[in-house]
């Protein structure tokens, strides 16, 4: 797979020395920014921010210690869901408020790991 480098100073031993609930959470920021440019009518920066969230994805479901932990299957959906929700035909039916909530967890258990 070829992909244009958006975060251009972001590597992946860098990436890699996230949690996984780390790197989910910063996914979702992403993807919030693209569920809120969309709504606000911004097509132009929702796709920028969509594609941000699937690079940082990338990098998640290339990370070794992901593929240990047997997530590999759940971040390959999760892409899978995401495309087809913001790209596809939303056969999966999710909705704005799905991925919010879904991205949410994360960013609580990235908290939480955190101390905070």
């Amino acid at each position: 797979m070829i992909m244009t480098k958006i975060h251009k100073t972001l590597t992946p031993e860098r990436w890699f020395r996230f949690s996984l609930m780390e790197q989910l959470a910063n996914v979702g920021a992403d993807v919030e920014r693209t569920i809120q440019w969309k709504k606000a009518g911004n097509l132009d920066y929702s796709q920028k921010a969509f594609e941000r969230a699937l690079e940082l994805l990338y990098y998640t479901i290339s990370d070794p210690k992901n593929i240990k932990r047997g997530t590999l299957r759940e971040l390959c959906r999760m892409r899978e869901a995401l495309l087809d929700y913001f790209m596809g035909d939303n056969e999966y039916c999710t909705t704005d408020e799905i991925w919010s909530r879904y991205f949410y967890e994360f960013n609580y258990a990235a908290a939480m790991e955190k101390g905070r």
